[in-house]
């Protein structure tokens, strides 16, 4: 596979808006990870780009803090960038925002996110603010980006400089 982001390119750790912050996810957001997504499994799989997916599944705490460590080492080997998503007063994990290449390269990344249930108001909040802070500060754009987000996983749509989401 060709490089996902250019060795030049420096890839944001934080984006901040008024109603969540994201941060590059680890093992040090094991449990309140695990509560969240444990706790909104049935939204998050109706969340549009999770309806078929395979995750969430019942995991252990363990194995969960396995797979927050494989998204790290992903981050900081820059194959792939996930995000916790937080609530700006609390701190707590509120969700997840994954952006991984696609296998069969018909675009530069496809990014998923989810949301809690308690906070399922912020689902279309959050997609604007990634797709937005994607099309603006990422280097994705020459083959456009698929967005798993909003009922249209596999469909492009224009989010700006001639980019699609």
């Amino acid at each position: 596979m060709d490089q996902f982001v250019p060795r030049d390119f420096d890839v944001s750790r934080r984006l901040e808006t008024p109603q969540f912050v994201l941060e590059p996810l680890g093992p040090e957001h094991n449990d309140q990870d695990y509560e969240a997504w444990t706790s909104s499994s049935e939204h998050i799989h109706a969340t549009p780009g999770w309806e078929d997916s395979r995750w969430p599944r019942e995991m252990t705490p363990d194995e969960n803090r396995a797979d927050l460590q494989r998204h790290a080492d992903d981050f900081r080997n820059r194959t792939g960038f996930t995000y916790t998503v937080l609530d700006p007063a609390s701190r707590d994990v509120i969700g997840c925002v994954y952006i991984y290449p696609l296998p069969d390269g018909d675009d530069d990344a496809r990014v998923h996110s989810w949301v809690r249930a308690s906070h399922a108001q912020l689902d279309t909040p959050l997609w604007r603010a990634v797709s937005d802070w994607l099309a603006s500060d990422w280097p994705f754009g020459s083959r456009g980006l698929r967005a798993a987000r909003l009922g249209a996983p596999t469909s492009r749509r224009p989010i700006g400089n001639g980019r699609t989401l």
